[in-house]
């Protein structure tokens, strides 16, 4: 390296405005980096953001983190926008069961202010959804899922529904728990789960720390966040943004500098981060770049669904709650955040919705809205002024056993290129604790190979 290339001004772009892409620019950025961002859509935060119905601002799906989700949590701070997405004080999820014959019954899976794992022992113990004989199951299964190491790659090649099948964990309690969470935080069903995954949400959010597992959501809507409040933490950090702008070739250029061809443009850059999905990065992969880059492909994808319903009259008092017996997930009221006046609006969360993603709203309104009245007994008579849905066919990549040794690293076999998104090897499922993290470790690699002094953001990472 000459001492030319030391002082001349490092230019890098970041092809992708997702959580992974807007992370990485920042990061660079913070290291004296001249960078340019390019996203293809008209807006940023990729695949959890918002949008105009009439007068409402709606988000297209519920985003939820946790506690432990600790780089989210930094995405937020870094943002400004950390008071818009406050976490409970202690877990607390409502679960409502409408199977029993008189009606739904309400349990609560919460916990103590006691140390791992006592923190979870007495709201297990009245747990109203699982027998006294299964409550104890449960009690064993964590115990063993505390000894076992989420990166063990043995793990990956087995699925969450055989490991509790050996643990003695009955299909009620997998329905009533196990799935209750997993569905929700890794977008599959255990049998479709890899158990490496499984192993890191679990012993991460329910055995790490008392609090890891408490749950924060947006108050606002996501484009607030991932959107508005990004762009301006972008602008700020002397970041270029070109939305509405699609990468149509990458390629080596002369003096190991990339050129980025872009909508009438042509850039030269020393570094290249691709933030997108893996699909699109195959196609954007210079020759040679991975040894098997068809190996992106064989990475699947799985939808979630969202219902939007808006009622003429309040039907809900809870900010949220999970439900059993019932289609229905994960219920959310999004009356507020969405600038909604006279009435409620409340969003359905259906995560591993592959038999529904492409069902008609028609057949969607009619399967749903007898499911809500039969939860939520407010609801039956009341006027519905809205019923829309919002589907995300690639939401997540699967996280299917074997997923693990298919999920690259942030870095390439081509110097100066590096890799970066929810789907790569981040030891996390597609989240958007996942996404933050890809950026860290692209970002990092990125300044490492330029030479720039950096420090992880993360302490438990430094």
């Amino acid at each position: 390296m000459t001492d030319d290339d030391n002082t001349r001004s490092r230019h890098a772009v970041v092809v992708g405005g997702g959580l992974a892409g807007v992370t990485t620019a920042l990061q660079l950025a913070g290291a004296g980096v001249r960078v340019t961002l390019v996203e293809g859509r008209p807006r940023l935060g990729g695949l959890a953001f918002s949008f105009r119905r009439g007068d409402l601002t709606v988000d297209n799906g519920q985003h939820v983190y946790l506690r432990c989700c600790t780089a989210y949590r930094w995405f937020l701070e870094r943002v400004g926008g950390a008071h818009l997405a406050p976490l409970q004080d202690r877990l607390d999820v409502p679960v409502l069961d409408v199977a029993p014959a008189r009606g739904p019954r309400l349990g609560r899976l919460r916990r103590t202010g006691l140390p791992v794992p006592l923190h979870l022992a007495a709201g297990l113990a009245s747990y109203p959804h699982l027998s006294l004989a299964e409550r104890a199951s449960v009690g064993r299964a964590a115990l063993a899922l505390g000894k076992l190491d989420p990166a063990d790659p043995a793990l990956d090649g087995i699925d969450f529904a055989t490991w509790l099948g050996r643990h003695g964990q009955s299909r009620r309690t997998i329905d009533a728990l196990w799935d209750l969470v997993g569905v929700a935080t890794l977008n599959a069903t255990a049998p479709n789960a890899s158990m490496g995954l499984a192993a890191m949400v679990f012993k991460t959010g329910l055995l790490s720390e008392p609090g890891a597992a408490d749950i924060g959501w947006a108050r606002v809507p996501l484009g607030e966040l991932h959107d508005t409040l990004a762009r301006k933490a972008l602008d700020s950090a002397g970041v270029r943004t070109e939305l509405s702008t699609r990468v149509r070739d990458i390629s080596r250029a002369g003096h190991g500098r990339w050129l980025v061809e872009v909508d009438g443009e042509q850039l030269q850059a020393d570094t290249v981060v691709l933030a997108v999905p893996q699909r699109e990065t195959h196609a954007l992969l210079p020759e040679g770049a991975l040894e098997d880059p068809d190996r992106l492909l064989d990475i699947g994808t799985a939808p979630i669904l969202n219902i939007h319903v808006l009622y003429d009259r309040k039907v809900l008092r809870r900010p949220f709650f999970a439900a059993l017996g019932t289609p229905v997930q994960w219920v959310f009221d999004r009356t507020e955040a969405s600038g909604l006046r006279h009435g409620q609006y409340l969003a359905l969360s259906q995560s591993a919705a592959e038999a529904e993603i492409d069902t008609p709203v028609s057949v969607l309104r009619e399967r749903y809205l007898p499911e809500l009245e039969r939860l939520l007994p407010a609801a039956r008579g009341a006027g519905v002024r809205d019923f829309f849905v919002t589907r995300e066919r690639t939401a997540t990549f699967a996280p299917a056993p074997g997923v693990g040794r298919l999920r690259p690293g942030a870095r390439t076999r081509a110097p100066g290129l590096y890799l970066a998104g929810s789907w790569t090897a981040t030891g996390w499922p597609a989240t958007m604790e996942s996404a933050v993290r890809s950026g860290f470790s692209a970002a990092g690699a990125a300044l490492s190979a330029l030479g720039r002094p950096h420090e992880h953001p993360l302490k438990e990472a430094a």
